[in-house]
């Protein structure tokens, strides 16, 4: 190549890329920059794919899980409050390793006397503090709780030595438990059930002063396998509090012996139906199964007001199995009113039920089991068909706690029946979300221990569309409001969180015990992050695809965070890793703005810098073909003729371009832009996210433009971009929908917006005080 041509190539591509050379990757000269780019990959972060699990996010050819079988028998004892139980485990070792323990999880020890989880927050005195738990830390003594261990058996009767650690024990099995091999034991234990109204457990009673009776909400009651899997070995992480559960699916046998006079559900179905039902009760049953509509009253307040009444010194047992299922639950109690009712999920029905006490009517008996049915379609329709044959919502004060098929929920009535918008939409949406749980983790069963996210802020993400969706199916439940007034999910909620002390936050990827704020870390955030990806990033067509795969892959398996992320990459060709590293790895935000704007006209004349450029490189204006020139308003090289002038008009070679290469209609047709502007956006916060942006012209028309986040890729701190128009610009706003949870508008705006100071804000107030 000769030197013209060397030096006309090299003086075109510094044409096509000055502006990124002016403001990239390569102008900040910070060491080390493009290795903490958002976009470089995620290499580092992830765990290397394998046999076990994919580089595409799928379960590899050698994955496998555990399986752990329970049979039960379990008895409550109503007036001490206290429940006794003996299991059978049948667990089956279908990883490759010999195991030469097991460890099983205690979750009741939390609540022993000698439980360290108390101790595990430091902090001083607060300035103010609920009252109730203020008179738990200092008034009261501490609960007797935690498992009572009576005996741990091998299958032929003969003691097994076991340890416990805190809410671990640790059974020691005579020889290795061999690869694809099961053992039996059996376990008899006790323990006294906490009011969870006192102490926040998820599981326990309530006491009613007014009847003396209890409402019985009981789960993590038995000792439970811990999870054996390729990426933790056993996890035996300690039960603090706050990470939930890692658990094994499996099949249960449960016999539960109750108070004769109690109503009683549970994970599974039942197996004696005719045994505990009375008559009616069989009657009002057979017609809920086909009543897809509205609920059917299998027991009335009218009854449940009766039996509030006697206590009856007789038993009765329930059967339930249950299978491939995680965990076990159920309530149980004499003040049960109770509802089903069929909905109609893929081919198959499935019973929508609710429990509660009539201190939950009338809210209760109008909205619940209608939020139930509700989130069984919404769910399905954006993961998979509902399995399992029935979601139980049960009514508990102060409670929001799931299960597989069954959980509590909070939103209680004032004693005369009424109740605010605030109850009302807060018991639907803790139905939605707790009832959605079985989709998230009881069936793409994650690891809560490890990663609580996964779980809640998946569930939250998919509660929101849900609730918007209730919102437009029960228009009348909402009214006068035009959509569900969603707590979470909408950028704008989160921004006060993402926006908070950098000192107090902790990235979306830490274990749920070492965050400060787990609300908005595991829920609220997670899901506005997969929100702005579904509909401002790519876009629900691709998004729910995605969504979906991982939802079939991962049901009744343990997926990992890799395994989610890759395989929202892997079914939708859209690059990633910049959106996990900026939302899921960091405490980043987001914050865009308008930096700068130059206006530019065109010339025939080089400016001085692009004079000097050539000189410095031996071209002269007569080397170079045709070439068109802009000059900065403002200038000295600028001629104030050229304003306002077509390009054809100020530059003679595009003109002499046109008249040889266009023909006369051609070139009529052309609509020549009359302005040019170079807008500079900045990004003081570290997420790069799309920049929407909305241009409004001087003849009083807008353009919406969304530039894709990889124009971030070479410059994390500022990009330019070129505007043409034929009438001039007047006006810029950057993200004009609240799409991106931007935590700082003054920089949005250009002209930039006056705001007003806290004065004059003031002044205002006081103003319309008056």
């Amino acid at each position: 190549m000769n030197k013209f041509k060397y030096c006309l190539a090299s003086l075109l591509f510094v044409f096509a890329n000055i502006s990124m050379a002016q403001q990239g990757i390569n102008a900040d000269k910070e060491p080390g920059h493009y290795n903490q780019s958002k976009f470089k990959q995620l290499y580092e972060e992830f765990a290397t794919p394998n046999n076990y699990r994919s580089a595409s996010g799928t379960p590899g050819p050698d994955y496998y899980q555990q399986q752990a079988d329970y049979k039960m028998d379990i008895e409550l004892d109503d007036k001490n409050a206290k429940i006794y139980g003996t299991e059978t485990i049948t667990y089956t070792n279908n990883s490759p390793d010999n195991l030469e323990y097991l460890w099983l999880q205690l979750d009741q020890n939390v609540r022993a006397k000698t439980s360290k989880s108390p101790l595990r927050n430091g902090g001083g005195v607060p300035m103010a503090e609920q009252a109730g738990a203020f008179a738990q830390k200092y008034m009261t003594e501490p609960f007797d709780g935690g498992f009572n261990i009576a005996y741990v058996k091998d299958a032929n009767g003969k003691p097994l030595k076991y340890t416990i650690n805190q809410t671990m024990m640790r059974i020691d099995i005579p020889q290795p438990l061999k690869s694809k091999e099961q053992i039996s034991f059996s376990i008899k234990w006790d323990y006294n059930i906490p009011n969870h109204t006192i102490n926040r457990a998820r599981s326990g009673y309530e006491y009613f002063e007014k009847d003396g009776n209890r409402s019985y909400v009981i789960a993590q009651f038995f000792p439970r396998m811990a999870v054996y899997s390729d990426v933790e070995g056993w996890q035996n992480h300690q039960f603090w509090g706050s990470g939930e559960f890692a658990l094994t699916f499996g099949d249960y046998d449960v016999n539960i012996t109750v108070p004769a006079d109690h109503i009683l559900d549970a994970t599974g179905t039942l197996q004696n139906r005719k045994d505990v039902f009375s008559k009616e009760m069989m009657k009002r049953y057979e017609k809920a199964k086909k009543s897809y509509d509205k609920p059917v009253l299998i027991v009335t307040q009218e009854e449940a007001e009766e039996a509030e009444k006697g206590f009856s010194e007789k038993k009765k047992t329930w059967k339930f199995r249950a299978e491939n299922v995680r965990d076990y639950g159920f309530a149980t109690s004499r003040k049960f009113i109770w509802d089903m009712q069929a909905v109609k999920v893929g081919n198959k029905d499935v019973m929508a039920v609710s429990l509660y006490p009539k201190e939950g009517n009338p809210l209760w008996e109008e909205y619940s089991t209608k939020a139930v049915a509700h989130t069984l379609r919404s769910y399905s329709s954006h993961t998979f068909d509902y399995p399992y044959p029935k979601a139980i919502s049960v009514h508990a004060k102060q409670q929001g706690m799931e299960y597989p098929m069954i959980c509590w929920n909070y939103g209680r009535p004032n004693e005369d029946g009424t109740y605010s918008d605030r109850v009302k939409y807060g018991m639907i949406s803790v139905i939605i979300h707790e009832v959605g749980h079985n989709y998230f983790p009881m069936i793409v069963n994650s690891d809560e221990r490890q990663w609580g996210w996964m779980d809640e802020g998946l569930d939250t993400f998919m509660q929101y569309m849900a609730e918007q969706e209730f919102g437009k199916k029960y228009p009348e439940a909402i009214a006068p409001n035009d959509k569900y007034p969603s707590r979470r999910g909408d950028p704008s909620k989160v921004v006060p969180y993402m926006a908070g002390d950098q000192s107090t936050l902790a990235p979306i990827m830490s274990n749920p015990e070492n965050v400060y704020q787990l609300g908005p870390n595991a829920y609220g955030k997670p899901a506005t992050a997969l929100n702005i990806l579904r509909e401002t990033v790519m876009g629900r067509e691709l998004f729910d695809h995605a969504f979906k795969t991982y939802s079939h892959r991962w049901m009744f398996k343990h997926p990992t965070p890799e395994d989610f992320f890759r395989t929202m990459e892997d079914a939708s060709a859209v690059d990633l890793d910049w959106y996990w590293r900026g939302w899921f790895y960091t405490t980043d935000f987001v914050d865009i703005g308008v930096k700068d704007i130059k206006k530019y006209y065109v010339t025939d004349k080089p400016s001085e810098k692009m004079q000097a450029y050539m000189a410095a490189r031996g071209i002269t204006e007569s080397d170079l073909p045709p070439m068109v020139y802009m000059a900065e308003e403002g200038s000295d090289e600028l001629d104030n003729n050229l304003k306002g002038k077509a390009p054809s008009e100020s530059s003679q070679s595009l003109k002499e371009f046109m008249m040889d290469n266009l023909t006369a209609d051609e070139r009529a047709a052309v609509k020549e832009p009359k302005y040019f502007y170079q807008v500079t956006y900045d990004k003081p916060g570290g997420i790069p996210m799309p920049i929407i942006v909305e241009y409004t012209y001087a003849d009083g028309t807008t353009k919406n433009v969304t530039y894709p986040p990889e124009i971030w890729r070479k410059s994390d701190k500022e990009v330019s971009v070129v505007i043409s128009s034929q009438t001039e610009l007047k006006g810029i706003v950057i993200d004009p929908k609240a799409e991106t949870a931007d935590i700082d508008t003054s920089n949005n705006s250009w002209p930039k917006k006056e705001e007003k100071s806290d004065f004059e804000r003031m002044k205002e107030n006081a103003v319309k005080g008056k």
